[in-house]
Formats: structure tokens, C-alpha cells, sequence
């Protein structure tokens, strides 16, 4: 049988903030010292308990990026400069640089994806057409 490979998840991170149009989270996961996000677009402004719900509901529904390498940090932190960091974080709107490229490989491996399969899906219609436009042209020319 099969064994099924378990992701040890060390650290995980929600980080919402407007870009105008809309609210955007972006979830951050490291595991086994690679990050990997996830975007989502929420619309209007979330609520707490509206982010608790959709993280209960959602988040194992949720495509994250490939993983990138990333330095993990230690755990062992005071509780007032945590809470300090995350006031600061919260003041400040954006996505990290790692999430930045870990954002951007998911995007160009969807659009690779994407490219690949219109082309099968325009290669496929052009032969369709061909063989269709051949089956004419050869009842046409049964009778003579």
C-alpha cells in the first residue's frame, strides 16, 4: 500500500490587508523549512470571526504554492515583543518578499498549465476540422 507522506507543519501565518480593490489574505505555511501561500480575495472587509470561519471551513480546500527555501526562526520568544512585532505588522500593508515568490511561481506553473492545455484544446479543434473537411471532400468525389 501506499504510504502517505506527513507534512509536518511548523509554523503557519495569516496576513489580510487591502489592495484596493478588495481585501486579500494571504496564508503562509513552513514546513520542513520551506514556505508555501496561498492568496485569497475576500471582497469587503472580513471580520474576525468571518476569517475563523472560512480557516475552519476552508483551509485544507486551499491550492498552496509550490515551497520555496526559507530560514526557520526559533519559537522562544516574550510574549509583549510577539505581541509588539504583530502591532507593527498589522500597521504595515504587504506581503513579505519570500510570500511575493512563492506567489509568483504558483502563478506562472497555473499559467504554463493553462498555455498547455489551449494548445492541446486548439490542436485537437484544427484536426477535428481537418479530418471533417477531408470526410467532405471524399463523399463529393464518390459518385465520379
Amino acid at each position: 500500500m501506499d504510504e502517505l507522506k506527513k507534512s509536518t507543519l511548523e509554523s503557519g501565518k495569516l496576513t489580510v490587508f487591502f489592495e484596493d480593490p478588495f481585501w486579500i489574505g494571504v496564508f503562509e505555511q513552513i514546513s520542513e523549512g520551506k514556505l508555501s501561500v496561498c492568496k485569497v480575495t475576500f471582497g469587503a472587509e472580513p471580520k474576525d470571526y468571518e476569517i475563523y470561519d472560512f480557516v475552519l471551513k476552508n483551509y485544507y480546500r486551499l491550492r498552496f504554492s509550490p515551497a520555496v527555501a526559507t530560514a526557520v526562526k526559533e519559537a522562544d520568544r516574550n510574549p509583549k515583543r510577539i505581541r509588539r512585532e504583530v502591532r507593527r505588522q498589522v500597521q504595515t500593508v504587504g506581503i513579505g518578499t519570500k510570500s511575493q515568490q512563492a506567489l509568483k511561481l504558483q502563478q506562472e506553473q497555473l499559467k504554463t498549465e493553462r498555455r498547455t492545455v489551449s494548445r492541446e484544446e486548439r490542436e485537437a479543434e484544427k484536426q477535428r476540422r481537418f479530418e471533417l473537411k477531408q470526410q467532405k471532400r471524399k463523399e463529393k468525389h464518390r459518385g465520379r
